[in-house]
């Protein structure tokens, strides 16, 4: 291609929109260096702070989703999303992209929107088992959904579909580093069993309940923990802890940036069922107890735990059930080796690997199609 590929990547609210757009970027930029990638992203959300993080620049549209509750709160709904459809096709006219990705989230509609409007060709990437709202609007008219389950025809015109599996961070793979280093540098003891607890980026109310309720078992299990709380409860749980006192093997945080490292320590890892989540897990070969959040449409997290757990590829705990049976269970799998064995090996051989490397190519594809249309 002589001219330079150029592709805008719009999306995020949560890491399991961010992550994935940063891994599609980071397989573009290493297979073709000179690929000039802008995201766009909406105003106050996570991805305008860890996106630049990336090293990626990023413009924001004052774009938010529907509030169900208070009606009369979306006349300010309806106004940001058509303020952000100008501001989006402003951003398009200036950056001249060949393709605009779309990884979920409040941004991604009014963006791809834009693009498809204007004859660009656009790529959809949904992570889940069932498809959000505005994926299954823009797929109407988007040249190529990938996919990370089966079954996804009920939700996308079956022409369209390719079947990927989800992206993961690249750093994730790259982490070279001892599981005894990682640990230590945590300061934490490398001879104990370690237990990874992760809610989400934002956090996960029933795990954090889960762990509180169970503070006895921790501090007495011989097992330490590490916990990503989640911003939006850092300071309750702080001043809970204050209360009561933190056992000295539960390492505590609101977000862990080096997840790589993380993941490394862990022997177990204790989490949400999000479609991201699970890649990371089977890419790693981590043993895992999955907790579904019940606040997601169509209960989709329960359908990704179970793909796994009907395969005794890892754990899963009703999320009704896990203040009671979470640590207790986390704590008897973490002493069996044998059981984080076979839970281990069956993740690895449902992970996706190249997930990004062939999302990449068909934004390659796509641009080429492009430009030879513009010829």
């Amino acid at each position: 291609m002589n001219e330079d590929l150029r592709v805008i990547i719009s999306g995020g609210g949560t890491g399991g929109h961010i992550f994935p757009a940063v891994s599609i970027a980071g397989a573009l930029k290493a297979q073709y260096p000179d690929v000039k990638i802008l995201f766009v992203g909406a105003e106050g959300r996570m991805e305008m702070k860890r996106v630049p993080e990336a090293g990626y620049e990023i413009k924001g549209l004052p774009v938010s989703g529907f509030d169900r509750k208070h009606l009369l709160k979306n006349i300010k709904v309806v106004y940001q999303a058509l303020t952000s459809r100008m501001l989006a096709k402003k951003i398009i006219k200036e950056f001249n992209p060949m393709v605009v990705v779309g990884v979920g989230g409040y941004a991604s509609g009014p963006t791809l929107s834009a693009a498809e409007s204007m004859g660009i060709p656009t790529l959809l990437q949904e992570q889940n088992s069932y498809a959000g709202v505005t994926n299954k609007l823009l797929a109407k008219k988007a040249n190529l959904i990938c996919v990370a389950y089966d079954g996804m025809e009920k939700f996308f015109p079956a022409e369209k579909i390719m079947f990927t599996g989800n992206p993961v961070r690249q750093e994730l793979r790259d982490v070279n580093i001892s599981r005894e280093l990682a640990i230590k540098s945590l300061g934490m003891n490398a001879q104990r069993k370690t237990i990874l607890i992760i809610g989400g980026s934002l956090g996960a109310r029933t795990i954090n309940r889960s762990v509180m309720s169970q503070l006895s078992l921790i501090r007495q299990s011989g097992v330490q923990f590490i916990w990503q709380t989640g911003k939006y409860y850092k300071d309750q749980i702080k001043a809970e802890l204050d209360k009561v006192g933190k056992p000295d093997n539960l390492y505590v945080c609101d977000f862990i940036q080096d997840m790589g490292k993380a993941y490394k320590a862990a022997d177990l890892v204790i989490s949400r069922a999000g479609a991201g989540s699970i890649s990371e897990l089977c890419l790693l070969q981590k043993p895992s107890i999955l907790v579904p959040s019940p606040n997601v449409a169509e209960d989709h997290q329960t359908k990704n735990a179970m793909a796994l757990a009907d395969k005794d590829a890892a754990v899963c705990i009703k999320d009704a059930e896990a203040p009671m049976l979470l640590i207790p269970k986390a704590v008897a799998i973490v002493n069996d080796p044998e059981r984080l064995v076979v839970l281990g090996k069956n993740a690895a051989k449902l992970a996706r690997p190249d997930a990004a490397r062939m999302i990449a190519d068909k934004v390659f594809e796509l641009a080429q199609q492009y430009r030879a249309k513009k010829k």
